[in-house]
């Protein structure tokens, strides 16, 4: 199986505290594929500005920010289960609707 997670978009303050583009927001995406089969989780986490370190917009990296996603609130490997579990009921469905029984066509 393979997961991959994205970055989609990030929503920023102009200014604050006397820096510009602060990152306040950023929608990410966590997509897994197996073979024909594929899943995917989305969600937002939000982040205060650290005045410990400060990275420029225009040099912020995905990785950077997903690292920032993971920090704060977005549980890495709840995620990638719950995306494996959607990818799992496709391979084998734990609930299927088979034709009913009254209607099945009767061969002779």
């Amino acid at each position: 199986m393979n997961i991959t997670w994205v970055i989609e978009q990030l929503w920023v303050k102009p200014q604050e505290a006397g820096k510009t583009d602060v990152v306040v927001t950023a929608a990410w995406r966590c997509n897994g594929v197996d073979g024909d089969y594929a899943g995917t989780a989305y969600g937002t986490a939000g982040f205060t500005l650290n005045e410990g370190s400060f990275t420029p917009y225009d040099q912020l990296t995905q990785d950077e920010v997903l690292g920032w996603c993971w920090a704060n609130g977005v549980d890495k490997a709840e995620v990638e289960a719950a995306v494996e579990g959607q990818i799992q009921s496709q391979i084998t469905p734990p609930v299927i609707a088979p034709p009913l029984p009254w209607n099945a066509t009767q061969q002779s």
